[in-house]
């Protein structure tokens, strides 16, 4: 069992939960930082949004490989490089992302450089799938 939890005592934002509470049984999943590389190693993209959409685009396929959905996800941490919009990555998100009843905890970093100077945003992902 998957709860959502948002109490009276923090702010609320659509855009995220405040904290995930996840009960047995469920398959934990920890999707490492991934990054706008596509298949072949090639980076997709120049632009913080157009890298988000393909760090999203990897995150789901991770999650699927281990039999989930991205409905799955309950915490996303996400690092942005320092000079970058957090709001154009924002939005680049919730076009590929979407609205959800129940959106994931989130945590957003600036960072001053990720493993290779041409990735802009740096995503890793928790999921709990359940039965």
């Amino acid at each position: 069992m998957i709860r959502h939890l948002n109490p009276d005592t923090l702010s609320k934002n659509p855009a995220f939960t405040q904290a995930v509470v996840v009960e047995a049984p469920a398959t934990m999943v920890y999707i490492g930082g991934q990054n706008a590389v596509l298949p072949d190693g090639s980076i997709a993209g120049s632009t913080l949004a157009e890298q988000t959409v393909q760090v999203l685009r990897n995150v789901r396929a991770a999650v699927e490989a281990a039999g989930g959905t991205v409905d799955d996800i309950i915490k996303w941490t996400i690092y942005v490089v320092d000079g970058q919009s957090f709001e154009e990555g924002f939005a680049a998100f919730m076009g590929e992302w979407g609205q959800r009843p129940n959106p994931p905890a989130i945590t957003g970093v600036k960072v001053v450089a990720l493993a290779n100077p041409q990735f802009l945003v740096e995503i890793e992902a928790i999921a709990a799938i359940t039965p």
